[in-house]
């Protein structure tokens, strides 16, 4: 059986992954599969109804770090971990501050940065507030040497390059200010975008943004 990844191609966890394999080269087929509504089949794959996941030959696999930390085991050819241990737990230590301390708290500026809706003045003050000490801890790790561990591609850049853009724009378009101006996030951006993993997904993420404004559309009506 070819792994399977699940999801849509505007999850930026989804993304994640999708570079990962790209990157390593490992045969994968995707499956799409939407939120919502929420089907009862996607619990029994993913429990807590959450993309992406993998479908593997042993069974599904939810939340996309676990889902990184599978294919790197699973498929250890072109590795995007360093052998030597501190330095693998260097690469994890970013990717977490990057996920848990920026993405996860920027994304509560999500509906008003990009879908038109409205975040309330408190939500705005709290969520700047941990946002600045999220981004004052991971730039404290970054290198951007010329990638975000150091001289090595590793599933650190999977992550910034889905994750960055978007802590970039949604502060800007709420605050007015792009809270991670002081780090070379634009440069780097530019350099992994050559990268033909990060060009395939995203003109996939662009054909499934279509996709998914023709689903409200017709929900619409």
């Amino acid at each position: 059986m070819t792994l399977k990844l699940c999801g849509f191609a505007v999850s930026n966890y989804y993304n994640k992954l999708k570079i990962q394999l790209l990157e390593k080269v490992v045969p994968f087929e995707e499956e799409l599969v939407w939120l919502k509504p929420l089907e009862s089949s996607t619990l029994l794959r993913s429990p807590m109804g959450k993309v992406p996941f993998l479908e593997t030959p042993h069974g599904c696999i939810s939340e996309s770090a676990v889902c990184a930390e599978y294919i790197e085991q699973a498929y250890p050819h072109h590795p995007l971990m360093p052998a030597e241990p501190f330095e693998a737990a260097k690469v994890r230590e970013i990717i977490t501050y990057l996920e848990l301390h920026v993405e996860l708290v920027a994304r509560e500026l999500y509906p008003q940065a990009f879908f038109g809706g409205a975040v309330d003045e408190a939500t705005q003050t709290r969520v700047r507030k941990q946002l600045a000490k999220g981004v004052e801890g991971l730039s404290n790790l970054v290198k951007f040497s010329p990638y975000i561990a150091g001289d090595m591609f590793t599933l650190a850049d999977c992550s910034a390059i889905v994750n960055l853009p978007l802590v970039s724009m949604a502060s800007k378009a709420v605050y007015g200010e792009d809270m991670l101006a002081h780090l070379p996030v634009k440069a780097y951006n530019q350099q992994m975008a050559e990268r033909a993993s990060v060009q395939h997904v995203n003109a996939d993420r662009k054909a499934c943004m279509a996709l998914m404004a023709e689903r409200a559309a017709s929900k619409a009506n």
